[in-house]
């Protein structure tokens, strides 16, 4: 579980190791420097430095000329998992020496939202083992091709050099991903079989892809044909050496994997929830807590789930029958009728999906457009809509999006699975993009991202519970504002709030209730009308992230909640862009942290009404 905390800040731990640079001596080398922000940014940029794979993600070193790193790869080793956790409760400590009386009103923020990050890793410690890093959705196994396509840089040969060396240096990398595997097995901490029998078959499709269709491969030809300057003699030696180093490099590393988990299986049991794991109750806990940044207990989010069912189910009820669609026989028999309906579907063929595709970039050129007064903060950074890569896109979510480079050579992206084209009904795909994209998770990320002035470890805050909250009230405000008039898009849009609702239902049934993977998939078909390949992907998902489903709803109606509380509050002075403002202009944060903001907001507004 730390790890996830962990792996949350590296995705763009910071801003840049360039900053360095701008410290001076004693701030960069001393135990405490003076300045609280040189602090909190020296601790991220020396965890950034010492992440060949986290400053590849960032893409701002090569601007600069340093490029060395992407050659390497990260250790992954438990050694080193241990010793950054000892270096950031070392952190904790010099971080409580700075006195709040000595601080501004922002530095007394970030020492808030740093302390909460890092009390939470000294609270949990114990069980930052109680996950599966290997799982059908995320691991090594998939995140690292994903990582040379989508992340590592070729626009030169030398870089198309270090792509090679990062071929040959997998295997290491598999290695101490397996010793930390191995110690997890000693502590009975084993995933379910059905998620060792998902990775098996995912890693042994790739090792039996040919090898020049496999996607580091592919990858790499692609965009070594782009090099207008590139000889071909040369392009050919790249890619023979490529074509070698797969096979004598990378399929072995699978191969370990593989072995693995062949003889892990037999050990393997059909027990899916947290719960049957050791002290595995008070892991699902601390699990809520992190993702939530509440105090909810499992009880409280599954009642909080069952009564959000009803009240959707009544709402989309009430729009089905004004379609002229039978709701006699309940909600389930009414969304499989609209379902079932091919006019909502695009055609199931390669031109189909690029017509998905298609739609979602005119959506979100739309909305882009037609915000208006609703936002005055803006992410510069551009946004793209591509294709989650088909080698994994079967256990893949419905979409995901992935943050722009720091540098802005890299944009935004919104990831669409088209694997099983009836999980894509047109009156799905508004919400979709608005939350993926704009105003959701793009304006979110983004504009956090750019923000400046900042300790690089706020623009880059691992809160889920405010990211994923905020995604599924932009939903909502699309659709207040307008964009959704069809009332089956409305529909759509509730449908996709139910299923988050449903998730907490789910979620806490799976991990502390003693539900079976089967028993939840029924709830959630039940109660959503879903393509069954989405929901099975989906409970699949909750089972080897427990606690990170919960998030989505519990978010956003703590916004909503800030939003009427600034609204009573202020009355006529209260502006919806303001008020976006107040919530985006500080990064993600515990929600706890975000009332607090709010509240400043509100009061702020207050003094200035009566001073004008």
């Amino acid at each position: 579980m730390i790890k996830t905390v962990f792996k949350r800040l590296g995705i763009g731990v910071l801003s840049l190791a360039v900053v360095a640079g701008g410290f001076a001596a004693h701030e960069w080398h001393a135990d405490k420097p003076v300045m609280l922000r040189a602090f909190l940014d020296r601790t991220l940029i020396k965890m950034a430095l010492d992440s060949p794979e986290t400053l590849t993600s960032l893409g701002v070193l090569e601007s600069l000329g340093i490029n060395g790193h992407n050659a390497e790869l990260d250790d992954d080793s438990p050694e080193k998992g241990e010793r950054m956790l000892k270096e950031l409760l070392e952190a904790r400590e010099v971080l409580l020496s700075y006195d709040d009386a000595s601080l501004s009103d922002d530095e007394r923020l970030s020492k808030d939202v740093a302390l909460y990050l890092l009390n939470f890793m000294e609270q949990s410690k114990q069980f930052r083992y109680h996950n599966y890093p290997v799982n059908q959705l995320f691991g090594i196994q998939n995140g690292y091709p994903s990582f040379m396509q989508a992340k590592h840089p070729v626009t030169s040969v030398e870089d198309a050099e270090h792509y090679l060396s990062r071929l040959k240096k997998v295997e290491r990398k598999f290695q101490q991903n397996l010793r930390g595997l191995k110690l997890r097995e000693q502590l009975g901490i084993i995933p379910p079989r059905f998620v060792i029998d998902r990775v098996l078959e995912e890693m042994t499709a790739f090792v039996a892809t040919p090898v020049t269709e496999n996607i580091l491969y592919t990858s790499l030809d692609e965009r070594l044909s782009a090099l207008d300057s590139l000889d071909p003699k040369e392009k050919q030696r790249l890619l023979a050496v490529a074509d070698a180093s797969i096979r004598d490099y990378v399929h072995p590393a699978y191969q370990l994997f593989i072995d693995y988990f062949v003889a892990l299986k037999p050990k393997a049991g059909s027990d899916h929830g947290f719960w049957h794991l050791p002290n595995g109750d008070k892991a699902y806990q601390a699990s809520l807590q992190l993702f939530t940044s509440t105090d909810y207990s499992a009880d409280e989010i599954h009642q909080l789930g069952l009564a959000e069912v009803d009240r959707i189910q009544a709402q989309m009820l009430t729009i089905l029958a004004g379609q002229g669609i039978d709701t006699d026989a309940g909600f389930t028999a009414a969304i499989a009728t609209l379902a079932a309906d091919s006019r909502f579907y695009f055609e199931d063929s390669e031109a189909g999906r690029q017509q998905i595709l298609a739609e979602y970039r005119r959506i979100l050129d739309e909305i882009n457009a037609g915000l208006g007064g609703a936002f005055t903060i803006r992410p510069q950074a551009g946004m793209e809509v591509v294709r989650i890569p088909e080698f994994k896109e079967k256990t893949s979510p419905g979409a995901y999006y992935e943050p722009p480079s720091l540098d802005g050579a890299r944009p935004g992206r919104f990831f669409a699975n088209l694997y099983d084209i009836r999980a894509t009904p047109k009156y799905s795909m508004r919400t979709l993009a608005y939350h993926e994209g704009i105003p959701g998770h793009h304006f979110q990320i983004a504009v956090a991202m750019e923000l400046e002035g900042l300790p690089f470890f706020r623009r880059m805050s691992p809160f889920t519970a405010y990211v994923e909250g905020w995604a599924l009230y932009a939903e909502q405000v699309a659709w207040e504002l307008g964009f959704q008039q069809d009332p089956l898009d409305n529909l759509g849009r509730l449908q996709a709030e139910l299923f988050r609702a449903v998730r907490l239902v789910v979620d806490t049934g799976i991990h502390a209730k003693r539900w079976s993977r089967e028993r939840g998939i029924d709830y959630m078909q039940a109660n959503t009308g879903m393509a069954t390949s989405d929901v099975v992907a989906e409970i699949e998902r909750y089972i080897v992230m427990p606690g990170q489903a919960t998030s989505y709803k519990v978010g956003m109606m703590k916004i909503l909640a800030l939003r009427e509380k600034a609204k009573d509050a202020l009355g006529e002075q209260f502006e919806l862009a303001a008020f976006h403002d107040a919530v985006l202009k500080n990064g993600a944060l515990p929600l706890s942290i975000l009332e607090q903001v709010v509240d400043d907001y509100i009061t702020t507004t207050q003094g200035l009404a009566k001073a004008g």
